[in-house]
């Protein structure tokens, strides 16, 4: 018989009987117990909060501030009230702390008497925070003391935000002011930058000029003391002018006075003698030049006469020839002539070399001679002149004494005039000397000025430059511009929160752990009522893997009908929607055809305690397969156990398939399935192979169930 039919003939014995049908249709509601029943339970726990009640405590007083009335507590209150998150119930704190305790509150949230004067403080001197005191008691209920914390880090963000709003409008309202003072600042340093431009120009004009005008001091000072030390030559000159006109007056008119009446009686013969000495020169210079024209020919006639009478000497004295040399009276001529010849001789060498000196002092003396013609021709002159005048020298006298008293008189005149002037220049000079340090002085100082009006003027440029670009970046806010800003500062961090194949609820997250827990469930029930090797065909010595199969298939029939029950409730009662329908059903198909193979094995081969194998294995797959909480928050144990059960698979390819995703885990969890299906159908078989031969155990088992 073929493992169809023998599967077909375990399922008729479910249609013999009421008892049996019931079985059968309890067996196929089963998964609907853990899989839609436990979803139901917790479907959207969150969307039901406001069930639960919760003690709200205002003891707050409120606060001035800026002349308002802040009662952060009283708004706290009203927007918690209003949000609906939790049943709050406002009571006094003593209520509020005997209901967290008696469990009648799950929690208290308590907003303290300075509440808002804390808040307020942010714009005073001391600022100080706020602080909102949460009660809550975990022998109530933990859960509820975990989400607590999440709502009310919510409200306290909320009422941070709420106290920062007031602090930062202060700000921004703050930087108009600054903008505006800013900008007055700016208008000011444009006008210095401008006043300090014309300052820095005319400072570099008087620069200019003072530099010009130091020049001219300087000039004017080297005048001066070039003028006065002229003056004062001047004066010490005219000084001696004055003093030897003086003098001259005086011995002038002291000899006037004695040489008047000689010449009033003597001028002819002063005439004469002047005449004379004329006359004197003139021959004198006659034979001067007499002198200078004939020294040469008497020089060398001279050295002639010397020379011939030597040889004449020579002749006749020292070398006597022919007849005549030994003739007594030529001898005895010769005794008394030689020794007189010998003088001439010598008195014609000194003539001779006398005229030698004459034509040499003649020769060199050209220059003195000349001179000395000309001062005899200017005696000459001035004698003749004087011959000339002399008989009227009398009255050339007198007028040369008169002019000689004008010559002093002006010389006086002039030589106090010298005086006046060099010590009006003295005056002067020091004048000009001051004058001169003092304009180098202001050069220098303009020169001071004008740098530092120039550093001025660039740190006013800079200035006005800088307070134009301030301006430009301080913010000016209008009240919407404000309000806009105080928004984002007082909250600038909003969570951009992405939900990628976002499950719209509770029980839609936790689906794709507990549909496969249901199916597991269903499987293991139904081997209680089915056995996982039929017992006709292993009497009958059937096939090994036919008997593996007929027990297998009527499981898996069942399964794929309890999905059908399952999905339906799920989808049409609670609403689960599913991104791949049609594949998640297919794979749910594999899923129960897996599981019911491992749980035919356990059973067929470890027998009554395989049931208890089965219920094992099914709390290792809870526990490891992630479905709750990451496994990697889980003890190493169940991180090491995870990737080698299947219903690891199971969870992440049905969430990939009911919420969305990348289909990668569903082919990997289908080929491990499949993987796990052919191998505890192969095991089942090996295990019916065994059964086929009866033992002591199987005919007196230690254990049954």
């Amino acid at each position: 018989m073929r493992s169809p039919k023998l599967a077909a003939l375990e399922l008729k014995r479910f249609g013999r009987g009421k008892l049996p049908r019931a079985a059968l249709v309890a067996l196929l509601l089963l998964p609907l117990l853990y899989g839609a029943l436990y979803l139901w339970s917790f479907w959207d726990p969150y969307g039901r909060l406001d069930k639960i009640p919760v003690a709200l405590v205002n003891e707050d007083q409120g606060a001035n501030a800026a002349g308002k009335k802040i009662t952060a507590g009283d708004e706290i209150t009203r927007k918690l009230t209003d949000s609906k998150v939790f049943d709050w119930q406002e009571v006094s704190a003593k209520d509020a702390k005997d209901g967290v305790e008696s469990g009648a509150y799950y929690l208290s949230l308590t907003m303290p008497s300075d509440f808002s004067r804390r808040i307020a403080s942010s714009s005073g001197d001391s600022p100080e925070t706020g602080a909102l005191q949460v009660a809550t008691n975990d022998s109530n209920n933990y859960i509820v003391g975990q989400i607590s914390r999440t709502v009310f880090s919510e409200v306290r963000t909320a009422a941070s935000t709420n106290a920062s709003r007031g602090f930062l409008d202060k700000i921004f309202i703050s930087f108009s002011d600054i903008h505006d003072a800013t900008e007055k600042a700016a208008k000011g340093a444009n006008d210095l930058k401008g006043g300090i431009g014309k300052a820095k120009k005319g400072s570099k004009e008087l620069s200019d000029g003072l530099k010009d005008a130091k020049k001219g001091s300087g000039d004017l000072s080297g005048g001066i003391k070039k003028l006065d030390t002229g003056a004062a030559e001047l004066a010490s000159g005219s000084k001696q002018v004055a003093d030897g006109t003086k003098l001259l007056a005086q011995k002038v008119n002291g000899v006037a006075n004695r040489v008047q009446p000689y010449l009033k009686d003597d001028g002819r013969s002063i005439a004469k003698a002047a005449q004379l000495v004329a006359d004197s020169s003139k021959v004198t210079r006659n034979h001067l030049k007499t002198l200078v024209k004939h020294a040469p020919g008497a020089a060398a006639d001279a050295r002639k006469g010397a020379t011939d009478l030597a040889a004449v000497h020579k002749e006749l004295c020292e070398n006597p020839a022919g007849k005549d040399a030994l003739d007594p009276t030529a001898v005895t001529f010769r005794a008394r002539a030689c020794p007189v010849l010998e003088k001439g001789v010598t008195a014609a060498g000194e003539a001779a070399v006398i005229a030698g000196d004459v034509n040499a002092m003649v020769k060199d003396s050209k220059g003195d001679l000349a001179t000395l013609d000309a001062r005899l021709a200017d005696v000459q002159t001035k004698s003749q002149a004087l011959a000339n005048d002399a008989p009227h020298l009398d009255d050339d006298l007198k007028t040369a004494v008169a002019k000689v008293n004008a010559l002093n008189s002006g010389a006086q005149k002039v030589s106090r005039g010298a005086t006046k002037l060099h010590t009006g220049l003295t005056s002067a000079r020091t004048g000009a000397t001051s004058l001169d340090s003092g304009v180098g002085k202001l050069k220098t100082g303009a020169h001071d000025l004008d740098g530092g009006l120039f550093k001025l003027a660039d740190g006013s440029g800079k200035l006005a430059g800088g307070l134009n670009d301030g301006v430009g970046k301080i913010p000016d806010y209008d009240k919407d511009s404000r309000d806009q800003r105080t928004e984002v500062m007082a909250d600038p961090v909003k969570l951009a929160s992405q939900s990628m194949h976002k499950a719209p609820n509770y029980g839609t997250g936790f689906a794709p752990y507990f549909i496969p827990l249901s199916l597991w469930v269903g499987s293991m029930v139904a081997y209680m009522l089915i056995q996982p090797l039929n017992r006709r065909a292993l009497a009958a010595g059937a096939s090994a893997w036919r008997i593996a199969f007929a027990g297998w298939l009527p499981v898996a029939a069942l399964g794929l009908l309890q999905i059908a029950a399952l999905m339906s409730v799920l989808h049409f009662a609670l609403g689960l929607q599913m991104d791949r329908a049609v594949g998640t059903i297919a794979f749910l198909a594999l899923v129960t055809c897996c599981f019911s193979a491992i749980v035919q094995w356990l059973n067929a081969r470890f027998g009554a305690a395989g049931r208890i194998l089965v219920l094992a294995v099914l709390m290792l797959q809870l526990t490891s397969a992630g479905g709750t909480y990451p496994v990697q928050t889980s003890p190493p144990f169940f991180n090491a156990i995870h990737p080698f059960l299947p219903m690891t698979y199971v969870v992440e390819g049905l969430r990939r398939l009911i919420s969305g995703g990348g289909l990668e885990p569903v082919w990997t969890g289908s080929a491990v399935l499949a993987a796990f299906t052919a191998g505890a159908l192969a095991l089942t078989a090996l295990s019916a192979r065994r059964k086929q031969v009866w033992t002591l155990d199987r005919l007196h088992p230690e254990l049954s169930l």
